[in-house]
C-alpha cells in the first residue's frame, strides 16, 4: 500500500491509472475527511515511494513534471506547502521518514 499511496493527516495521494477496486477503499474511508488525490510522479505510479509529506507540506523529486506539480498545487489543501527538490536519491519516500514534528534522512542525502 505504501508504495502506491502517501497518507497524511491532511491529504492522501494515490496512483492514477491503477485498479479502481483498490483505491475505492481510500475514497470510502477518507474521502469525507481529507482530499484523495489521484496523481503520478515523473509518470510513475509509485507515488508513495517518490514523495514525502506531512500535514504541513509535501516534497516531491525533480522528476515530477510541471503538469504533475500544477495538479498537486490545485488539489492539495491551501495550508500544505509543496516543494520540488533536486536530489540524487529521487525515491524520497525510501530516504526520508517524517511526521509533523521531526524527519529522519538517509545518510547519503545531499545537503540543501
Amino acid at each position: 500500500v505504501g508504495v502506491f499511496a502517501r497518507l497524511t493527516n491532511a491529504y492522501c495521494l494515490v496512483a492514477s491509472g491503477a485498479s479502481q477496486n483498490f483505491y475505492s477503499v481510500f475514497e470510502q474511508e477518507l474521502g469525507n475527511h481529507i482530499p484523495v488525490i489521484y496523481t503520478s510522479i515523473g509518470g510513475s505510479r509509485v507515488v508513495g515511494r517518490l514523495c514525502i509529506g506531512n500535514r504541513h507540506g509535501l516534497v516531491v523529486p525533480s522528476i515530477t513534471t510541471d503538469q504533475e506539480l500544477q495538479h498537486l498545487r490545485n488539489s492539495l489543501p491551501d495550508s500544505v506547502k509543496l516543494q520540488r527538490v533536486e536530489e540524487r536519491l529521487s525515491a524520497l519516500g525510501n530516504c526520508v521518514c517524517a511526521n509533523d514534528h521531526v524527519a529522519l534522512l538517509h545518510t547519503r542525502s545531499e545537503e540543501h
